[in-house]
């Protein structure tokens, strides 16, 4: 996985959730539920869209449902909106044909416990504030890789200048060196309906 797919993914995202709220009506009764479920098909569909028109040779769709699953070359992952710092049990669910098709690419051995995940992490008006990329491991969300994407092509993102991610970063484990489980919760119960739909069961 190199930095300039990640960032053009995590871009795409961001792009869908701007459309989102970009479109909200809150006079006809649009609110942060609606929005968010919105935010997440649109995000769906700019990845989708990408895939179909060959924009990205790289880029593809393994599964397009709810528990929507995308790939990078050949790799699969998936997106959530929420902390990056502290994904839920749901985040850290793995489907089966992501285990599958991760095997396949990675091999049975390297793969094992380990996915790959976007954390659209946002402000209270629903804007992205920032999207991170995720390697997890295991039932307690392992940090193996934490790395912020950039977003914009200003001086502040020349330190992701790199070509090549390689994985596992260190550097990225030693600040969530606790679980995932066990980090701090808070305000996770006022969003739980919202990142339910936007999650995909």
């Amino acid at each position: 996985m190199t930095e300039e797919r990640l960032t053009a993914a995590a871009r795409l995202l961001a792009r869908g959730r701007s459309d989102a709220i970009a479109s909200a009506d809150y006079w006809a009764g649009d609110d942060a539920w609606s929005i968010g479920c919105r935010a997440y098909a649109f995000s769906k569909h700019q990845l989708a869209r990408a895939a179909e028109s060959g924009r990205y040779a790289w880029l593809g769709v393994l599964d397009e449902t709810h528990h929507f699953v995308f790939l990078i070359e050949g790799v699969p992952v998936r997106f959530y909106r929420g902390d990056a710092e502290d994904p839920s049990k749901r985040t850290l669910r793995q489907q089966e044909n992501e285990a599958e098709q991760l095997a396949l690419a990675l091999g049975s051995d390297g793969s094992e416990g380990l996915m790959f995940r976007f954390a659209v992490e946002t402000e209270l008006d629903g804007t992205v504030k920032r999207i991170v990329f995720l390697a997890l491991r295991g039932e307690a969300g392992r940090v193996e890789c934490f790395w912020p994407a950039p977003l914009s092509d200003g001086p502040d993102e020349r330190r992701n200048s790199r070509n090549f991610l390689q994985l596992p970063l260190s550097a990225g484990a030693k600040m969530a060196a606790r679980p995932a489980q066990a980090r701090n919760r808070a305000g996770s119960k006022a969003s739980s309906r919202e990142q339910g739909q936007l999650e995909g069961a």
